[in-house]
């Protein structure tokens, strides 16, 4: 179920992702180089390295979701029947829906209480920076709704069920792929 590369909302979210992360660097490596030649810094550009960074996170997250790259065990899901999996990821998408609300009407609340509160250094409301937070918690929302309609409307096949990828096996396989062709490439 990766379509973080195909679609155009999960390449934009990683182009703005790549942005951020070379602003954070750009801005970081000047106030090391201001602090080290010129023994001053730039107090603007922590600040919004540190927002920049929190926006990243969150942003990083709903692709993290999208792609199934979130901490999980699936070792109960694996020995499931179909039927038994199906049921674990309804229960496991509610979960997550339920807990995503929850962070979503926090986020809300710090949102509003912050419009007011400004960063010293910037002088940018808070109420951004929080903002971030309703985002994300928007963006997997979106994507566990989805999940749940793509699995009533049956879309979703049996190896979609796991909501997790084995990244270290799939390398495993990959190195084993690329020994095995290299061989092949080898024989008279």
């Amino acid at each position: 179920m990766k379509t973080t590369d195909t679609h155009p909302i999960y390449r934009g979210l990683n182009l703005v992702i790549a942005f951020f992360l070379a602003l954070m660097a750009i801005f970081v490596f000047a106030n090391v180089l201001m602090r080290y030649f010129f023994h001053s810094g730039l107090t603007w550009a922590e600040e919004i390295s540190r927002f920049l960074f929190v926006w990243l996170i969150f942003l990083g997250s709903i692709v993290g979701f999208k792609d199934n790259e979130h901490l999980g065990i699936d070792t109960l899901v694996r020995k499931l029947s179909p039927k038994g999996k199906r049921v674990l990821f309804i229960i496991n998408c509610l979960i997550i829906l339920a807990t995503l609300a929850v962070t979503l009407h926090g986020c809300w609340y710090l949102v509003a209480i912050n419009f007011d509160q400004s960063s010293p250094a910037l002088g940018i409301p808070y109420a951004y920076v929080y903002s971030s937070g309703i985002v994300g918690c928007l963006g997997m929302g979106f994507i566990a709704s989805q999940n749940l309609a793509m699995l009533v409307s049956g879309k979703l096949s049996d190896d979609d069920l796991v909501m997790t990828t084995d990244s270290e096996d799939s390398g495993e396989a990959e190195i084993a792929a690329a020994e095995a062709h290299s061989l092949e490439e080898k024989k008279p």
